[in-house]
Protein backbone atom coordinates (compact mmCIF):
# COMPACT_ATOMS: atom_id res chain seq x y z
CA UNK A 1 0.00 0.00 0.00
CA UNK A 2 1.46 3.42 -0.89
CA UNK A 3 1.96 5.92 1.91
CA UNK A 4 0.60 9.43 2.28
CA UNK A 5 3.15 11.93 3.62
CA UNK A 6 1.48 14.85 5.42
CA UNK A 7 3.58 17.98 5.90
CA UNK A 8 2.94 20.89 8.22
CA UNK A 9 4.09 24.28 6.88
CA UNK A 10 4.86 26.78 9.66
CA UNK A 11 8.00 25.83 11.57
CA UNK A 12 8.31 22.62 9.55
CA UNK A 13 8.80 23.35 5.86
CA UNK A 14 9.40 26.98 6.86
CA UNK A 15 12.30 27.22 9.28
CA UNK A 16 11.66 29.24 12.43
CA UNK A 17 8.78 31.27 11.06
CA UNK A 18 5.22 31.14 9.75
CA UNK A 19 3.61 32.04 6.46
CA UNK A 20 1.61 34.90 8.06
CA UNK A 21 4.80 36.41 9.47
CA UNK A 22 6.51 36.18 6.08
CA UNK A 23 3.47 37.74 4.38
CA UNK A 24 3.28 40.51 6.97
CA UNK A 25 6.99 41.22 6.57
CA UNK A 26 6.19 42.42 3.05
CA UNK A 27 3.78 44.98 4.55
CA UNK A 28 5.99 46.13 7.41
CA UNK A 29 3.69 44.38 9.89
CA UNK A 30 5.96 41.55 11.03
CA UNK A 31 5.90 42.48 14.74
CA UNK A 32 2.11 42.53 14.86
CA UNK A 33 1.89 39.06 13.37
CA UNK A 34 4.62 37.61 15.58
CA UNK A 35 2.47 38.78 18.50
CA UNK A 36 -0.56 37.01 17.01
CA UNK A 37 1.48 33.84 16.50
CA UNK A 38 2.46 33.97 20.16
CA UNK A 39 -1.14 34.53 21.23
CA UNK A 40 -2.44 31.51 19.33
CA UNK A 41 0.48 29.32 20.47
CA UNK A 42 -0.31 30.22 24.08
CA UNK A 43 -4.02 29.53 23.61
CA UNK A 44 -5.09 33.14 24.23
CA UNK A 45 -6.88 33.22 20.87
CA UNK A 46 -8.14 30.47 18.58
CA UNK A 47 -7.85 29.97 14.82
CA UNK A 48 -11.05 31.95 14.00
CA UNK A 49 -9.84 35.00 15.96
CA UNK A 50 -6.39 34.68 14.42
CA UNK A 51 -7.84 34.58 10.90
CA UNK A 52 -9.99 37.64 11.53
CA UNK A 53 -7.09 39.64 12.93
CA UNK A 54 -4.56 38.85 10.20
CA UNK A 55 -7.25 39.56 7.59
CA UNK A 56 -7.60 43.05 9.04
CA UNK A 57 -3.81 43.51 9.02
CA UNK A 58 -3.66 42.52 5.37
CA UNK A 59 -6.10 45.08 3.98
CA UNK A 60 -3.44 46.27 1.52
CA UNK A 61 -2.18 42.83 0.51
CA UNK A 62 -1.56 42.11 -3.18
CA UNK A 63 -0.61 39.01 -5.13
CA UNK A 64 2.85 40.55 -5.60
CA UNK A 65 3.29 40.70 -1.82
CA UNK A 66 2.29 37.04 -1.48
CA UNK A 67 4.65 35.92 -4.23
CA UNK A 68 7.52 37.97 -2.76
CA UNK A 69 6.86 36.44 0.68
CA UNK A 70 6.86 32.94 -0.78
CA UNK A 71 10.09 33.44 -2.70
CA UNK A 72 11.95 35.10 0.19
CA UNK A 73 10.81 32.68 2.91
CA UNK A 74 13.40 30.50 4.70
CA UNK A 75 12.37 27.13 3.28
CA UNK A 76 14.10 23.93 4.24
CA UNK A 77 16.44 22.65 1.54
CA UNK A 78 15.41 19.94 -0.94
CA UNK A 79 11.64 20.08 -0.46
CA UNK A 80 11.02 19.59 -4.18
CA UNK A 81 13.54 16.75 -4.32
CA UNK A 82 11.79 14.92 -1.47
CA UNK A 83 8.40 15.30 -3.09
CA UNK A 84 9.76 14.13 -6.44
CA UNK A 85 11.18 11.06 -4.70
CA UNK A 86 7.84 10.38 -3.00
CA UNK A 87 6.04 10.68 -6.33
CA UNK A 88 8.55 8.41 -8.08
CA UNK A 89 7.91 5.75 -5.41
CA UNK A 90 4.20 5.85 -6.25
CA UNK A 91 3.36 7.53 -2.94
CA UNK A 92 1.57 10.78 -2.10
CA UNK A 93 2.57 14.04 -0.44
CA UNK A 94 0.31 16.77 0.88
CA UNK A 95 0.61 19.96 2.90
CA UNK A 96 -1.94 20.57 5.66
CA UNK A 97 -1.50 23.91 7.39
CA UNK A 98 -3.35 26.42 9.52
CA UNK A 99 -1.85 29.17 7.30
CA UNK A 100 -3.88 30.89 4.56
CA UNK A 101 -4.91 28.76 1.61
CA UNK A 102 -3.66 31.34 -0.90
CA UNK A 103 -0.09 30.81 0.38
CA UNK A 104 -0.23 27.07 1.08
CA UNK A 105 -1.57 26.29 -2.39
CA UNK A 106 1.54 27.76 -4.02
CA UNK A 107 3.30 24.56 -2.93
CA UNK A 108 1.34 22.62 -5.54
CA UNK A 109 3.85 24.03 -8.03
CA UNK A 110 6.64 22.33 -6.08
CA UNK A 111 5.09 18.89 -6.50
CA UNK A 112 2.64 18.40 -3.65
CA UNK A 113 -0.36 16.28 -4.63
CA UNK A 114 -2.58 18.44 -2.40
CA UNK A 115 -2.26 21.58 -0.30
CA UNK A 116 -4.86 22.62 2.28
CA UNK A 117 -4.85 25.76 4.42
CA UNK A 118 -7.31 27.98 6.23
CA UNK A 119 -9.84 29.35 3.75
CA UNK A 120 -9.28 32.98 2.87
CA UNK A 121 -10.76 35.06 0.04
CA UNK A 122 -8.63 35.70 -3.02
CA UNK A 123 -5.99 38.44 -2.85
CA UNK A 124 -6.47 41.40 -3.04
CA UNK A 125 -9.37 41.05 -0.61
CA UNK A 126 -12.76 42.12 -1.91
CA UNK A 127 -14.71 39.63 0.19
CA UNK A 128 -14.73 39.15 3.98
CA UNK A 129 -12.97 36.24 5.60
CA UNK A 130 -15.15 33.51 7.08
CA UNK A 131 -13.52 32.65 10.44
CA UNK A 132 -15.19 29.24 10.37
CA UNK A 133 -12.88 28.36 7.48
CA UNK A 134 -9.82 28.56 9.72
CA UNK A 135 -8.25 25.15 10.27
CA UNK A 136 -7.46 23.85 13.75
CA UNK A 137 -5.35 21.01 15.08
CA UNK A 138 -8.43 18.75 15.00
CA UNK A 139 -9.25 19.87 11.47
CA UNK A 140 -5.84 18.66 10.31
CA UNK A 141 -6.98 15.12 11.16
CA UNK A 142 -10.26 15.66 9.30
CA UNK A 143 -8.38 16.88 6.22
CA UNK A 144 -6.00 13.92 6.49
CA UNK A 145 -8.93 11.50 6.55
CA UNK A 146 -10.39 13.17 3.47
CA UNK A 147 -7.05 12.88 1.68
CA UNK A 148 -6.82 9.20 2.66
CA UNK A 149 -10.15 8.61 0.93
CA UNK A 150 -9.05 10.60 -2.11
CA UNK A 151 -5.81 8.65 -2.52
CA UNK A 152 -7.15 5.24 -1.50
CA UNK A 153 -5.08 4.80 1.65
CA UNK A 154 -5.82 4.66 5.39
CA UNK A 155 -4.46 6.39 8.46
CA UNK A 156 -2.23 3.34 8.91
CA UNK A 157 -0.46 4.34 5.68
CA UNK A 158 0.27 7.93 6.75
CA UNK A 159 3.48 9.67 7.81
CA UNK A 160 3.13 13.07 9.48
CA UNK A 161 5.82 15.77 9.67
CA UNK A 162 5.33 18.65 12.12
CA UNK A 163 6.85 20.86 14.77
CA UNK A 164 4.35 22.10 17.36
CA UNK A 165 1.12 21.79 19.29
CA UNK A 166 -1.01 22.14 16.15
CA UNK A 167 0.44 18.78 15.02
CA UNK A 168 -0.24 16.83 18.22
CA UNK A 169 -3.62 15.43 17.17
CA UNK A 170 -2.35 14.36 13.76
CA UNK A 171 0.73 12.72 15.30
CA UNK A 172 -1.58 10.80 17.63
CA UNK A 173 -3.77 9.66 14.72
CA UNK A 174 -1.08 8.15 12.46
CA UNK A 175 1.48 5.40 13.13
CA UNK A 176 4.62 7.19 11.92
CA UNK A 177 5.61 10.79 12.58
CA UNK A 178 8.69 12.97 12.24
CA UNK A 179 9.21 15.92 14.59
CA UNK A 180 11.05 18.56 12.54
CA UNK A 181 12.79 21.28 14.58
CA UNK A 182 10.01 20.64 17.06
CA UNK A 183 9.14 22.30 20.34
CA UNK A 184 8.34 20.58 23.63
CA UNK A 185 4.70 19.96 22.66
CA UNK A 186 5.77 16.97 20.56
CA UNK A 187 8.24 15.49 23.04
CA UNK A 188 7.59 11.78 23.33
CA UNK A 189 4.95 11.74 20.59
CA UNK A 190 7.04 11.45 17.43
CA UNK A 191 8.43 8.24 15.99
CA UNK A 192 11.49 10.16 14.76
CA UNK A 193 13.03 13.54 15.48
CA UNK A 194 15.08 15.77 13.19
CA UNK A 195 16.86 19.07 13.80
CA UNK A 196 18.31 20.88 10.81
CA UNK A 197 17.59 22.69 7.57
CA UNK A 198 17.30 19.89 4.98
CA UNK A 199 14.00 18.05 4.43
CA UNK A 200 15.76 15.18 2.69
CA UNK A 201 17.51 14.26 5.93
CA UNK A 202 14.18 14.28 7.78
CA UNK A 203 12.56 12.16 5.05
CA UNK A 204 15.39 9.64 5.20
CA UNK A 205 14.37 8.80 8.77
CA UNK A 206 11.31 7.05 7.34
CA UNK A 207 12.91 6.13 4.04
CA UNK A 208 11.25 4.63 1.00
CA UNK A 209 8.62 1.98 1.58
CA UNK A 210 10.03 -1.55 1.42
Amino acid sequence: MPRLHLFDLDGTLLHGTSAPVEISRQLGLEAETVALDRAIAEGRIGPPEYAAQVYDLWAGLTEAHVRAAFEAAPWLARIREVWAEIRSAGEYCAVVSLSPSFFVELLLDWGAHAAHGSRFPAVPFTQPVDPSGALSAAAKVTVADRLCTEFGVTRADCVAYGDSQSDRELFAAVPVSVAVNADAHLTGLATHSYTGRDLWDAYELVGPAR
